[in-house]
C-alpha cells in the first residue's frame, strides 16, 4: 500500500535514507536526523511531501519530494529519493512510489517531474528508462556548504 508518510513514520524513513547512504558508499555524508526530518516535513511550513510503501505495517520504500522552480517551465516536483528497502526490491514498489509521483505532479498542474540517479545505478537508470524519461549527460551538478561572505 502506497500512502502519504505521517509524523510517526520519520524512524522509518531515516532508516530508508540511510540504507540509501551505505547502497551509495556515502554513509559518512548523512547528517540528517529523524528529528529534523520531522521537523521539515510535518510543520505547517513542510519543506517536502513522502509517500511510503506499507507492507504488513512495515515500511519497505519511500518517495521524498519537494517544490522546484524552473525559469523556462514554471513549477516543478524535484523527486529526492526514491528508495525500496533491499530484501524488498524486483516486487514494483518502486513502480508504485513513482507512479505516485507522477500522478501527483499531473493532478497539482507540475510541468515536470525531476530526479536525478547516479551513473553507475544501472538497475534504477534501467527503471527509469522505462517510462520514457529524457535522461541528460549535459549538467554537472553543483553544491556549495553556505557560509559568511
Amino acid at each position: 500500500m502506497i500512502r502519504p508518510a505521517e509524523p510517526q513514520d520519520v524512524h522509518s524513513i531515516f532508516n530508508l535514507i540511510k540504507e540509501l547512504a551505505i547502497f551509495e558508499k556515502a554513509e559518512h555524508q548523512l547528517i540528517n536526523t529523524p528529528e529534523q526530518l520531522l521537523k521539515d516535513g510535518f510543520a505547517n511550513q513542510a519543506l517536502f511531501i513522502c509517500w511510503v510503501a506499507e507492507i504488513d505495517n512495515q515500511i519497505v520504500g519511500i518517495a521524498l519530494c519537494y517544490n522546484r522552480y524552473s525559469t523556462w517551465n514554471g513549477k516543478c516536483l524535484y523527486l529526492e529519493d526514491l528508495i525500496v528497502t533491499q530484501s524488498f526490491r524486483g516486487k514494483g514498489i518502486g513502480k508504485k512510489l513513482l507512479d505516485t509521483v507522477i500522478n501527483y505532479a499531473f493532478l497539482k498542474n507540475y510541468k515536470l517531474a525531476q530526479w536525478q540517479v547516479l551513473d553507475w545505478n544501472t538497475p534504477a537508470i534501467d527503471f527509469y528508462k522505462s517510462y520514457q524519461s529524457e535522461m541528460s549527460s549535459e549538467w554537472i551538478n553543483v553544491s556549495v556548504k553556505p557560509r559568511k561572505m
